[in-house]
């Protein structure tokens, strides 16, 4: 037979899992076709022999994260985001990965799934890479319809999403029979998690956003949508034994893998208090928007802050200021402290907030300003002769910090 001129796969078939079906027979290996997200679409089904990865995959209905992650690293999936050509994978025993040979599934630019042929018995030939092509070839229009009725449901999913960011949806019944129609469980308890980009997010890096998103093990992400410069979430922390260091590590994780993957940084992540109630889903979408604010403004006093719970006094800031504003308050200890900076150009203000930012510890703020014990004493002398400042006064050390904040916060 001349593979080069005869084409097995232009047939008419029902579904995937027939097709995969016909591809093993071809090429006599067990087969399996994903869709860009790895997430298992059909596999042949009569293969006695496979290995672990393939086992896990079946199961799970998608690709473990580990053999993901292992992929990217030996470098087998930036290959197949870039050649329409079949790729040898190596063994990898590791992660329970026999030799196997993997060719991307093509619309126009743009990679819409996989099929992996795993080599059992055979090493596949250059005239069975020829036929791996023509299946690739054939099962896009398959894929194409799948992932048609795909977008569908997205859209719809993040229309929803976006009137329950913005408070449209107000009755339980309402928001429910949402979840309902999409065929969504809505979690017990979730949270609103937000990741700031530096840029408005384009359609490619919305791809990449995508296959991390739907590729992540680490935490079930009910909805999504971005907006401009900004990725929304609402994710579940059901079952969570605490919530709040399982959306930090993930949301380390997004900004480590953006990193790593796609070379996009400095992404700030912050997310909101956990709720139960989906009628509060904008006051929890403001909530993360309040954390962004404050990290904005206090880089480095919020730099490991992502939880609005962990904001502490940040959190009132707003109201404290429209008191003040209100009163046309002035914290007379700060003006005399800045009068006297300006007048010798000194750093008093400075020395006071490092000092408090370490509460009161004498070494820990040395170190910050680099300058030695001594000098930051007598410094701290000099402030409390000045602003009439007593840091054995909780109270007055309080405002003192309080007021500093205010002023950084409102660029003063």
């Amino acid at each position: 037979m001349n593979t080069r001129l005869h084409d097995p796969f232009k047939t008419a078939f029902d579904s995937l899992d027939e097709f995969a079906d016909l591809i093993s027979q071809v090429l006599m290996c067990p087969i399996t076709i994903e869709d860009a997200n790895h997430r298992l679409l059909a596999y042949s089904t009569h293969d006695e022999r496979t290995d672990p990865a393939r086992i896990s995959t079946i199961i799970g209905r998608r690709v473990p994260e580990k053999v993901i992650n292992q992929l990217w690293k030996e470098g087998t999936i930036p290959a197949l985001l870039k050649t329409q050509e079949p790729i040898r994978v190596k063994n990898m025993n590791d992660i329970g990965l026999n030799h196997r040979v993997a060719i991307s599934i093509w619309k126009h630019d743009e990679v819409i799934g996989f099929i992996w042929a795993i080599e059992i018995d055979k090493t596949l030939t250059a005239d069975d890479f020829i036929l791996l092509k023509k299946a690739a070839d054939s099962a896009k229009n398959k894929l194409l319809q799948l992932q048609t009725r795909k977008n569908k449901k997205e859209e719809r999913s993040q229309e929803f999403f976006w009137k329950l960011l913005t408070g449209h949806l107000k009755a339980k019944e309402e928001i429910f029979e949402h979840f309902h129609s999409l065929q969504l469980t809505p979690p017990t308890s979730y949270a609103v998690l937000v990741f700031q980009f530096h840029e408005n997010i384009t359609n490619k890096v919305e791809q990449s956003i995508s296959y991390l998103l739907k590729t992540n093990q680490r935490i079930k992400i009910t909805l999504y949508t971005i907006d401009c410069n900004q990725l929304i979430l609402l994710v579940s922390v059901t079952n969570f034994e605490n919530p709040f260091n399982e959306l930090d590590q993930f949301a380390k994780f997004f900004v480590l893998q953006m990193s790593e993957r796609y070379g996009i940084k400095g992404i700030k992540p912050g997310y909101s208090s956990i709720k139960e109630d989906y009628q509060k889903t904008n006051k929890a979408y403001k909530e993360t928007l309040a954390v962004l604010s404050i990290k904005e403004k206090f880089p480095i006093e919020t730099k490991d802050i992502y939880n609005y719970q962990k904001l502490g006094i940040y959190q009132i800031f707003d109201l404290i200021l429209e008191k003040r504003q209100t009163e046309e308050y002035e914290n007379y200890s700060l003006k005399l402290l800045h009068e006297y900076d300006q007048k010798h150009n000194s750093n008093l203000i400075e020395t006071l907030e490092v000092f408090l930012n370490k509460d009161n510890n004498i070494n820990d703020a040395a170190k910050e300003l680099n300058v030695h014990a001594n000098t930051l004493n007598y410094r701290l002398k000099r402030i409390t002769e000045i602003g009439d400042v007593n840091f054995k006064d909780p109270n007055q050390k309080m405002i003192l910090y309080l007021d500093l904040k205010l002023e950084k916060y409102q660029g003063i």
